[in-house]
């Protein structure tokens, strides 16, 4: 998995987040899972099987992101200087279009204030990446070359 580049209170929110699945999490899906043993026949059981279910999705969630940490690198916004770095966020303006669209650039784990984010492992967040405010970037969209004025970098 490559790495994942988080912001501290990012990462002390998914640290906190695996500390509950694996603590808390576990023992109320063990304790609904019991309980749904006890009302019988568990081949007919819908209520085993849902909690046999969630169970399955809060496992694959603690495995995700317990890789996701593991790979974590944490950015501190005070190192940045105004450049664009994963987890940033920018305001951009598109050639021939007057609005200005503000994005988080960084992982989808990063996500804040609503705001859409662009992976910086896409043609745009690659281009991103080191830019600051006043620059034009360019980039290959499917549409063709686009090119992107950067307004304002932010944390």
């Amino acid at each position: 998995m490559p790495e994942t580049h988080l912001s501290p209170a990012a990462y002390e929110r998914l640290r906190a987040e695996l500390d509950d699945l694996t603590t808390r999490g576990r023992i109320d899906i063990a304790a609904t899972i019991e309980r749904a043993r006890e009302l019988g026949d568990l081949s007919e059981n819908a209520d085993y099987h849902a909690a046999r279910e969630d169970q399955g999705r809060m496992e694959a969630r603690i495995r995700q992101l317990q890789a996701l940490l593991d790979q974590a690198v944490i950015v501190d916004d005070a190192t940045r200087g105004g450049t664009i770095a994963p987890g940033s966020i920018v305001a951009l303006r598109y050639e021939g279009d007057d609005d200005v669209e503000r994005y988080l650039v960084g992982s989808i784990e990063e996500r804040r204030d609503d705001l859409p984010v662009i992976s910086p492992a896409s043609p745009l967040g690659t281009m991103l990446l080191g830019c600051q405010a006043g620059e034009t970037v360019e980039y290959s969209a499917p549409s063709g070359i686009m090119k992107v004025q950067i307004l304002e970098v932010g944390a």
